[in-house]
């Protein structure tokens, strides 16, 4: 499966922003989807996973409560809704999809990843 994460930018601390992945090449519905995040000297971090199904979803404690993710698996897509965003939130964003399971959060169980999406926070 080929993943490819946009809706990125530079926003001011307390924005909203909206990260899409497009799933191409098969159904997603068979995948845990994640995102992670890594900013520039750090590595890369979990930030968020749903389950196959949609019906469960984990968050890092440093995003819980303002980030929300949610898949539409007739189209494909996973998306990361991102509110009250601070400038510790910069980072690049990778969508990623985990194989073999009905959920995963931590990085090693992801197979498949996008290339990431640029996210800016100004303070």
């Amino acid at each position: 499966v080929q993943l490819q994460a946009s809706g990125g930018g530079l926003v001011q601390a307390g924005d909203s922003l909206r990260l899409s992945c497009e799933a191409s090449g098969r159904t997603i519905s068979t995948y845990a989807m994640g995102w992670f995040r890594q900013a520039p000297g750090k590595e890369r971090e979990f930030v968020a996973a749903i389950s196959r199904s949609g019906g469960s979803t984990y968050y890092a404690d440093s995003v819980k409560g303002r980030f929300t993710i949610s898949r539409d698996n007739a189209k494909n897509m996973v998306y990361l809704q991102m509110t009250s965003l601070k400038s510790e939130d910069t980072a690049v964003y990778y969508c990623a999809a985990a194989r073999g399971r009905p959920m995963a959060v931590t990085l090693p169980e992801y197979y498949y990843w996008g290339q990431g999406t640029q996210v800016t926070v100004s303070s």
